[in-house]
Formats: structure tokens, C-alpha cells, sequence
């Protein structure tokens, strides 16, 4: 990738990076083992982010 981004795609690239985290352990820990994963959860290799 370039090493000269456009605000708006670092912007959305940040976004996506930020949302990408699991789910806290307290969560798991409170629903009992129902919520494990994001539904925005996603692969570097399988989802590609739009440009």
C-alpha cells in the first residue's frame, strides 16, 4: 500500500482497525459464554476493506 494516504481512507482504515478487537473478557464472562465473537468481526485475508 502507499506510504501517502488520503485522510478519508486512513480515517476508515482506523475505524475498521478499532472494530475489529474482540469481545472484552467480562462480556464472555457476564452472558455466560453466549457472546464470544463481533459481528463486525473480520479477517485481514478473507474480507477486504473498499478503497
Amino acid at each position: 500500500m502507499a506510504r501517502n494516504k488520503p485522510l478519508a481512507k486512513k480515517l476508515r482504515m482506523a475505524k475498521k482497525l478499532k472494530s475489529n478487537s474482540s469481545v472484552p473478557t467480562w462480556v464472555i464472562v457476564k452472558t455466560g459464554g453466549k457472546v464470544r465473537r463481533t459481528p463486525k468481526q473480520r479477517n485481514w485475508r478473507q474480507t477486504k476493506l473498499k478503497p
